[in-house]
């Protein structure tokens, strides 16, 4: 039984270092460029940036407007685990072009978000709703949302905020 104890550890060791080393073993990573050394987190970095970099560019690819909204935080305050609860924020258009909400993407998957989908004319209010699901969550939460239109300062950071009883 000491032995195996004794394997064991030896096994994690070996593997954290491993981990740890700037070594071109990035090759079963899809779209990363294994030629160039770099951690896994490097790496994951690399694959993710580009989907942004995309909703950033064709968020700014049309005619830049300015936008306020009602709020850009919200507390649930207290809910229960597995209560689902879901804030709207409001957007209004305050610039002269139209506004285009062209994504909102949550910073996990117990956020889901609805939002307008049609060009905000100037002058005119659209919404952005978070649905969040607080099954696995226990005490108090933080959660993002960014808000890809077409502003000079794009994402616009969401967040929101609440304390899961049981």
């Amino acid at each position: 039984m000491k032995s195996i104890k004794i394997l064991a550890i030896a096994a994690l060791c070996t593997l954290a270092v491993s981990c740890n080393k700037k070594e071109n073993t990035l090759d079963h990573i899809p779209g990363v460029d294994s030629t160039q050394p770099k951690t896994v987190v490097d790496a994951l970095s690399q694959q993710q940036a580009p989907e942004e970099s995309e909703m950033l560019k064709e968020a700014q690819s049309k005619p830049l407007t300015t936008v306020a909204f009602s709020e850009t935080d919200h507390n649930f305050g207290d809910i229960k685990k597995g209560e689902k609860v879901e804030h709207i924020y409001e957007v209004t258009n305050t610039g002269t072009n139209p506004l285009i909400i062209s994504n909102v993407k949550p910073g996990c998957g117990c956020t889901v978000p609805d939002f307008t989908k049609e060009p905000i004319l100037p002058g005119k209010k659209g919404k952005i709703t978070l649905h969040f699901d607080s099954t696995n969550f226990d005490g108090a939460v933080n959660k993002v949302a960014d808000v890809f239109v077409n502003v000079e300062k794009a994402p616009v950071r969401l967040t929101f905020s609440a304390n899961i009883t049981q």
